[in-house]
């Protein structure tokens, strides 16, 4: 159940509640693809940096594990420990990303593993049973994500079938739910909001998938090659024609501008791999800019990545030892800079829930929307 604490303007200070806990929104959920952190962090890192929502993905723990062996072993909170929120990708955008190794037909699609070649089959209905088994908190309903742009002759047929889906998400989660033995009776369903680039189609589609009542809904094909302006202006688009008593999710973005301005539109939930993925590259984020570790100028520096930060990494370690990792190739690098980064982003989303609360988030706004991505000056 989602309540709606306070807006701003558009921006929605609120909270969802599930059957795992109580999510506070706006929220960034941390992405666990196969039910880890890439960079070395364990759910106990999760809990220590502010972490409320961890998405792992059906597709690729349907391949490693399996799906089956996750709900022999109770599903994937006992599995990897954590007893916060997790909610499941569909694994669409992975099967969709496997263009050259796939085919799409009504009843669903097939298409080859990343990992050993094998033919795999995926509709609506497999996608529901797999994330049943996983028993995450929420589960995301099986959907084409085009890539942008894409004709919209064609859009428009994957959007009407994406529908279609959905009502079969919905029916097959009733029935997995209703069952004696499924691990989590009280999993979620989410919607996607697809339609490309095409604000048509983006509407036509939000109003067809709010009749079904779903948990909450999400946007999705965004981030994927058009620019920012574009994404922003299918959001404007699309939030008139979202329900209020329901949670948005702006799927797979992003940067912590994309975040802070989709907020200012309405978007309650975000997941993106940017931290984690630059974090392993030696590229951290700060308030006060971007810092890339790899620099001469941190080879003797004693400050920590960022005076202003909170983290755990920031209060035990300086540029200078943390530099020294990268250059020499040591794991340890890596894990920090991911706490690190991860721990910029939950606390972002904190940033941004108290200015809510206050009612600054418009000074908020103003001050950091935009510049969190330049250099920092230090």
């Amino acid at each position: 159940m989602y309540e709606l604490i306070k807006q701003e303007n558009r921006a929605r200070r609120g909270k969802f509640t599930t059957v795992h806990g109580v999510i506070q929104t706006p929220v960034f959920m941390n992405v666990g693809t196969a039910a880890a952190i890439k960079g070395g962090l364990s759910t106990f890192d999760l809990q220590n940096i502010g972490c409320q929502v961890e998405l792992s993905n059906t597709y690729h723990l349907h391949l490693r594990p399996g799906d089956e062996v996750v709900r022999d072993m109770g599903g994937i909170h006992k599995f990897f420990n954590w007893d916060k929120p997790v909610l499941t990708d569909s694994g669409g955008f992975q099967v969709f990303s496997l263009a050259a190794l796939r085919k799409i037909e009504e009843k669903g699609v097939s298409f080859n593993s990343h990992i050993d070649g094998k033919r795999i089959f995926m509709g609506p209905e497999e996608s529901m049973r797999i994330q049943s088994n996983l028993a995450s908190t929420i589960a995301m309903a099986f959907d084409e994500c085009v890539e942008n742009p894409a004709p919209y002759d064609y859009v428009k047929k994957s959007n009407e079938r994406t529908v279609r889906w959905l009502y079969r998400c919905r029916d097959e989660m009733e029935r997995l739910n209703a069952l004696h033995d499924t691990i989590n009776k009280k999993q979620m369903l989410f919607g996607i909001n697809q339609g490309g680039t095409y604000e048509d189609l983006r509407v036509w589609n939000m109003e067809q998938i709010a009749k079904l009542d779903l948990d909450g809904y999400a946007i999705g094909g965004l981030a994927v090659g058009e620019s920012a302006e574009e994404m922003y202006h299918i959001i404007d688009a699309v939030e008139p024609v979202m329900p209020k008593n329901k949670p948005r999710y702006l799927m797979g973005v992003g940067t912590p501008t994309n975040i802070i301005e989709a907020v200012a539109r309405g978007v309650d939930f975000f997941d993106c791999v940017m931290p984690s993925r630059n974090a392993r590259h030696g590229h951290f984020f700060t308030l006060e800019g971007t810092v890339n570790i790899m620099n001469a100028k941190y080879e003797r520096d004693d400050r920590p990545i960022s005076s202003s930060c909170g983290c755990p990494v920031c209060s035990r370690y300086t540029r200078a030892y943390i530099r020294h990792l990268f250059k020499a190739n040591e794991m340890l690098g890596m894990r920090l800079g991911v706490i690190h980064n991860l721990y910029f982003y939950n606390n972002l989303m904190q940033l941004i829930r108290d200015a809510l609360d206050n009612g600054t988030f418009a000074q908020f706004r103003e001050q950091y929307s935009g510049m969190i991505e330049k250099r920092a000056a230090f």
